[in-house]
Formats: C-alpha cells, structure tokens, sequence
C-alpha cells in the first residue's frame, strides 16, 4: 500500500496532467514521459503546451521555432515543464490564383480540432498558441474556447517593410496590384521583378493589414495576448520578450484558474468587433470572429458588425486603406493606442490574460493624435472599417471593407458581367472585356459552391491595377484577401451553390451597390427570378475528399463559414 501512495503523490491533483503521473497502474505513461526528457522533477509540475504552426514554406512562420524557444523559457521559469507541438499553415499568398486557394479556410477547421486533439489526448493543463497567418490564428483561438483550459497568444508578427523606388512603407499589397500595371503598360517587367525583389525583405506576416495581422490584432483586443503582441513585429527583440513574458504568464493563469472563456464573453467578441472597426481590418474578420463566438457559445450576429460599424469610426491609417505598414502602428503603440483612442465604445469590464480588464490594461496608455492613428474627433472615415449590406441580391447578408472604397463608389449603378469561376473572370479582366459601368458577378465561389470559398485577390488586384477601381464593382459569394481594396462585395449569403439569389443573376442585369444604405439590388422582379429559378441546377465539381467533407457540413458565410 505504501508502494501505490508514493505514485499518487508524483503531482497535484488540481492539475489536469496528474492523470498521466499519478497511480501505480500510469506505469507506461511515466515510462513514455521518462523516454522524452522529463524527470521526476518534471512529473511534478504542470505540463504546457506550446502550439506552433512553423514550417519553411511560410514567410510569417517560419521563425517560430524561435519565439516557441522564448516561451518554453518563460515556461520553465515559472515552474512549468513545457512540450511543444506543431499545427499546419496555409500561406493565403502562395495560394492566390489557383484551386490550393480552396483549402485555406476549411484548414481553420482542421487546425482547431487537431489542437483538440493533441491537448485532449495528453491531458496539458494549459497552452501557449502561436499563430501567424490568416487562418491559423482563428483556429487556435476556436481550440482555446472549445478546450477552455488557460490559454495565451504570441502572434506571429509582422515583417517589416519592403523599400522600392524610395518608398520604404511598401507592402505586397501595392505588388500585387503591379501585374495589372505590367498588363496595361504602365510598368515595365523589369521594373516588376525589382518589386518582387523588395516587397518581403524579412520573416512575418505581410506588412500591411492584411487578414493575419488584422487578427493578431484583433486577437489582442480579445484580450488573449499580452498588450502589444499584435503589433510588435517578428524580426523585434520586443517579440522575444513577450514571447518569454507569455510563457511565465501562463504558469500564473493556471494558478488562478483563468481560462479561455473567461475571457472570450460577448463583451470579448464586441470589444474586438470595434478594434475591428476601428483599424480598417480585413473582412475575413467577421467569418472568423463568428466561428470564434460559435466555438465560445456566444451569440454573435452579423447585425453586432453593423450596428458597431455605424458606431466605432475607422481611425487607422494603414494599408491597403491607408498609407502605414503596421510596424508604423506599434512605433505609436501598437493595439493599446487604439484602444485607447476608442476607449469610451469598449465594454469596460472584459477580462483579459494579463488578470486585468481591456480598461485596466490601457489605464497609463497615452492618447496618440498622428498621420497614423487619427483621434475619434477627427476620424479617417466617421464609420468602422467594414460594413454589412442586405438586399434582394443578399438576404442574409454580405460585406465589404468601406474604409477601402472611394466615396465616389459608395453608390454605384453597373451592369452585371456573370461568371461561374474566379478563372473566368480573371480571363476576361486579362482579355479587357471588362468595361466601365461593368460589375463582376463571380458566384459558385461559397464555402459549398467552392468549396472553400476562395479569395478573390488576383481579380481584385488586377482590377485596382488596371485603374478600373473607380469605374467598376465586383461581387460574389466567395471572399476577399485582407489586402483587397476597392468597390468590392463578398460574403453573399446565402451562396449560389445553396440557391442564392446570386446564383439567378444574368449577363445585362442593373445591380446598385448602395453602401451608406446598406444595400444590394438585383434590378429583376421577382417574377423574373421565379422563372429563373425553375431550370436551376447548381454547379458540381470535382473534389479531393478532404474538400468534399467540409463541402458537405460547412454552413453559409452569414454564420461564419463553420462546420455543422
């Protein structure tokens, strides 16, 4: 007897680990953690995991293993016995253009549930997530509220700048905007390839706000990383430090039993929905933050985004909306500025990471008043960043980043040009079928219809870089890149593939795109529709089994793209 009480002492039974530690009959498991490293010592402490998603495809992952080295440090400091793991990264950048963009979101799914998966099975009493790009960070953040055990944030970070033709805030949102240009004649091939030379000169996520640091900020907002992770880039000492204070802070977040949906309330989710708002930030925002209150089960709807949006002005002036990188952003102070700036629209009472509410947090913040973060008084544009629009051509719902519109095309009348791919459409903006007063109907590009629901980047860039920004609109059921501008609607819900009005529309049909009203008019009765709508068959196609399972359970992009 005495023999079976010495195993059960090996570690508190607070901690979710002792399962593994404790008891004569966890012989193999000790056996196992013996044959990894760990010691006696070590089977008495808690056991954190540390979640990377490094690879050496990803400009915003592949330093990870360097800033997960920091944290395991803290880690250790603080008493805890540290164990990393890796998830998948998907690069939106290398997929632009082509079917691989089809896998980026559902992979947001999978990274979620693979990180279930190793923290259930293994029984880690906390984790420290680090995510960069689009997809990836969302999915962790899904994992923290599904698992609800403590949890923490160290993004990535943002690259620094790129430096062409004595402009040292370039970013591969202005590149991308260049085969346009090359295709008109207005830059020349070598003048392009110079451009791809310096557009990514460091590791981290693309420098502009695109969707990955439009979520790392956000995520800051959430209140799940220490304040000025978002900003601070990955090539920075400060990233190291926070990186190190990140690991010693969740060792303390166990002892006080601070877990992920204490954190993640509805106070959480309408805190970042402002952030959101007031950056400028990518519309991939909204799928993700509405995955992220599903997994916290907290109502959220698309209405939350409106109402807020006609509330929390857009002050940020940063790329593609603006003129900064957003290392400009941290040299003024990163997320805590701008909460500051917003800080009569936060809900004061949201606990955060640090043991601190968001208010508590900023309270010795100074207010910033620059060409970069513009104070509320005097905002860059009087509405948030992103704005919902409902109509006939959008029951449920669509988005588009307004603060990226010109005011010239808040309104706009065109004629509808129909296609069933992003290929095609890309083909005839190459082939200069496109006109002004034309609007791209692309449709079949959904979470269903996809499926994936792609990103419509290249369309869009060739668009802008092509001068057509002014003069023509583009909409679907797909979605955008956080580095797309201009008059561009995604998000139509429901989608063509689930019969959406989308799916009805025809070459010559009048669209108006009203954005200060919020609408989204097909100019057809709906007599007309009735009569389209009795041939319909949807479009069906070929699919890898990993596409064709989340085609089958994915729900519509008003919902947030999740699986069912």
């Amino acid at each position: 007897m005495e023999q079976d009480n010495k195993f059960d002492q090996i570690k508190d039974n607070k901690y979710r680990s002792s399962i593994l530690t404790n008891g004569l009959e966890r012989t193999g498991q000790r056996a196992l953690l013996y044959s990894v490293g760990l010691d006696e010592e070590d089977m008495k402490k808690p056991l954190i995991a540390v979640v990377s998603s490094f690879n050496e495809i990803v400009a915003g992952h592949i330093h990870m293993r360097e800033i997960a080295d920091y944290v395991k440090q803290g880690v250790r400091d603080a008493g805890g016995v540290p164990r990393e793991l890796e998830t998948i990264a998907i690069c939106d950048g290398l997929c632009q253009g082509h079917m691989g963009m089809r896998y980026p979101l559902p992979s947001r799914e999978l990274i979620a549930d693979s990180i279930e998966m190793m923290v259930e099975s293994h029984q880690f009493d906390a984790m420290v997530l680090i995510p960069g790009c689009d997809k990836i960070v969302p999915g962790m953040i899904m994992a923290a509220a599904r698992l609800d055990i403590p949890a923490i944030v160290v993004t990535s970070g943002p690259m620094l700048p790129g430096n062409f033709k004595g402009n040292s805030n370039f970013c591969s949102s202005e590149l991308r905007e260049y085969s346009g240009q090359v295709q008109v004649g207005k830059m020349t091939l070598d003048e392009l390839h110079a451009a791809e030379r310096a557009a990514l000169p460091t590791a981290g996520t693309c420098a502009h706000m695109g969707t990955a640091n439009s979520m790392a900020c956000i995520v800051e907002a959430l209140g799940l990383t220490l304040p000025g992770c978002g900003s601070s880039a990955a090539v920075s000492n400060n990233k190291r430090l926070l990186a190190k204070q990140s690991g010693r802070r969740i060792v303390k977040m166990l002892e006080e039993g601070l877990t992920a949906r204490k954190i993640l309330t509805r106070e959480a989710l309408l805190n970042a929905i402002s952030a959101t708002m007031a950056t400028g930030a990518s519309s991939n925002a909204v799928l993700h933050l509405m995955a992220i209150a599903k997994e916290a089960d907290v109502d959220l709807t698309l209405d939350d985004f409106d109402r807020l949006s006609r509330e929390v002005p857009f002050i940020c002036n940063l790329q593609p909306s603006g003129k900064y990188p957003l290392v400009a952003l941290d040299a003024c102070g990163g997320v805590p500025a701008v909460l500051k700036a917003i800080e009569s629209k936060l809900k004061p009472n949201h606990m955060t990471v640090t043991g601190y509410t968001i208010v508590e947090n900023i309270k010795d913040t100074p207010v910033v008043e620059n060409d970069v973060l513009y104070p509320l008084s005097a905002p860059k544009n009087p509405e948030g960043g992103l704005a919902v629009l409902y109509g006939n051509l959008a029951p449920k719902g669509a988005v588009v980043k307004q603060s990226g519109v010109t005011k010239s095309m808040h309104y706009f009348k065109g004629i509808a040009k129909v296609f069933n791919s992003m290929e095609e459409a890309n083909e005839a903006v190459r082939s200069d079928t496109i006109k002004k007063g034309d609007v791209l109907v692309i449709r079949y590009e959904g979470p269903k219809g996809g499926p994936g629901m792609r990103e419509m980047l290249m369309t869009t860039a060739m668009i802008m870089g092509r001068g057509l920004g002014e003069s023509c609109a583009l909409i679907t059921d797909g979605r955008f890149s956080g580095a797309t501008h201009g008059p561009c609607i995604g998000h139509i819900s429901p989608e063509a593939a689930a019969g959406g009005p989308i799916a009805f529309v025809e070459d010559g049909d009048s669209i108006i795109i009203d954005i200060p009203n919020r609408s989204l008019i097909l100019e057809v009765s709906e007599e007309e529709l009735a009569k389209r709508r009795k041939n319909w068959k949807p479009i069906e196609r070929p699919m890898k089994p990993a596409l064709a399972k989340y085609a089958s359970r994915v729900s519509s992009a008003d919902t947030g793209a999740v699986m069912l």
